[in-house]
């Protein structure tokens, strides 16, 4: 048997990391070993996933052949499942790692479970689990596609990537596709309970101060492996020091990490992200980087501190550098991909260009100004010639009668009246000669110039 494949009749696989996960009852097992739910009633979080009749529970308790395919970042209970359906199915286990199996090793798991439903008397089902499948080659997972179309197997795979993007297209239509969010810190909470006192746990030997567990929230996540290794790792240090209640002292020590002051919900969450933003329209690079490294190490929620960055860059840069906007929703698109804690390095990069990037506000200004002329009651007719003329009888009433196509103009302007005649001639933007902005400055005073001189014509 190839060093890539572990099997277990009946028995789950091993731990990601090292170690069996039919070891889980084994006291020297790591805490988020032996802490992993063994029912899906225990899973929590992905609640979404687990209503009556759905495809994981019909899997699970129904005992239904379907294969899944898992995708979800770390710590949000992708191993998790493949240990609940081992341990309430009656079928075999196997687990292939990723990193070392080959197509060999992928046609052995498949050709012995189609051995296996072939025999006469005692069939057995072979469940097959591959986590990170994200790093089979195309011909590894071509080579799981007569498995899974056949149902020899029911394959069970976990992948923390865009499946879109990493898994073959063949294998995604042969799998139901489940998605896992992020554990919430009322998640994790439950985890870190359940950990102090649960007699597979500490069981009752430690209790956990309230800045302390604060501090692990916020370092956790929403990743419960983490949260539960750094938990194991404060009541080693608690241990050492005979000490009953893990102190925020002692899990600073203990995970070498000091805690940020930094209330997600309170003051500070607000004069972080108020003082980043500031950094950037200041254009102080280090400064702003600092702000964002304070968010990271606080546990601040990536799509908030993205969501930020893409006001930012309309609101301050604007079109002083239009590209701005492009590398600020490609951040938040980065941070939708790939997740935390990559996700750091495309908010950086964001951050930088913005910082570095020439300042105009002049586009929020423009749209605040009209927004401010519209509520003021200047929302004049709108000039005859610009009304819809594709109705039966619009012209015979003038509407689009006399509109003149910009396109026949060698300009590619034509002097007629655009706004409505309470706010025609009406500047709201107004560009500043900072950036790539200033080419727009002296192409809107040209475009204005053309404009106006109908207005000449008109009183002439």
């Amino acid at each position: 048997m190839s060093d890539g494949l572990f099997e277990i009749p009946g028995a789950p696989a091993p731990a990601r990391g090292g170690g069996s996960l039919a070891d889980m009852d084994h006291t020297a097992a790591p805490l988020a070993v032996r802490m992993r739910p063994r029912s899906l009633d225990e899973l929590v979080g992905q609640q979404h996933l687990l209503a009556p009749g759905s495809p994981l529970r019909r899997l699970v308790e129904g005992d239904q052949p379907m294969s899944l395919l898992l995708w979800g970042p770390p710590g949000t209970g992708k191993t998790t499942i493949a240990a609940v359906v081992s341990h309430q199915t009656n079928r075999k286990f196997v687990e292939l790692s990723a990193v070392t199996a080959g197509v060999k090793d992928v046609r052995q798991v498949i050709d012995g479970a189609r051995r296996d439903l072939a025999r006469a008397t005692g069939t057995v089902e072979t469940v097959l689990f591959i986590d990170e499948v994200h790093r089979f080659t195309k011909a590894q997972q071509d080579a799981l596609l007569p498995g899974v179309e056949n149902r020899w197997v029911t394959l069970v795979a976990a992948t923390t990537e865009n499946p879109f993007f990493s898994v073959i297209s063949p294998l995604l239509s042969r799998s139901l596709l489940l998605t896992l969010e992020s554990l919430t810190d009322d998640d994790i909470a439950v985890l870190l309970d359940r950990a102090l006192t649960d007699e597979r746990g500490l069981n009752g030997e430690f209790e956990l101060a309230e800045d302390a567990r604060g501090h692990l929230l916020r370092m956790a996540g929403g990743d419960a492996r983490r949260a539960l290794t750094y938990l194991e790792a404060a009541a080693g240090g608690a241990r050492a020091k005979d000490a009953e209640v893990i102190d925020l002292k002692t899990l600073e020590t203990a995970v070498d990490r000091a805690a940020v002051r930094y209330d997600r919900a309170g003051d500070q969450h607000y004069d972080v992200a108020s003082a980043l933003i500031k950094s950037i329209r200041g254009s102080d690079v280090d400064a702003a980087m600092h702000y964002l490294a304070r968010m990271i190490e606080a546990g601040e929620d990536p799509r908030f501190i993205a969501r930020r960055l893409v006001i930012s860059a309309s609101e301050d840069i604007g079109m002083g550098d239009p590209t701005a906007l492009g590398v600020a929703v490609a951040a938040a698109e980065a941070v939708q991909l790939i997740g935390m804690p990559e996700a750091r390095i495309n908010l950086a990069q964001a951050v930088v260009a913005l910082a570095l990037a020439p300042k105009s506000n002049a586009v929020i200004m423009a749209v605040d100004a009209a927004i401010a002329d519209v509520k003021a009651g200047k929302v004049g007719p709108v000039p005859s010639h610009l009304r819809d003329a594709h109705y039966a009888g619009a012209k015979k009433i003038g509407h689009g009668s006399s509109y003149q196509y910009s396109h026949d103009d060698p300009r590619g302007i034509v002097p007629q009246q655009y706004a409505p005649d309470v706010i025609d001639g009406t500047d709201y933007y107004n560009p500043t000669r900072r950036g790539g902005e200033a080419a727009y400055a002296d192409r809107v005073a040209n475009i204005r110039k053309i404009l106006r001189d109908r207005k000449r014509g008109d009183r002439k």
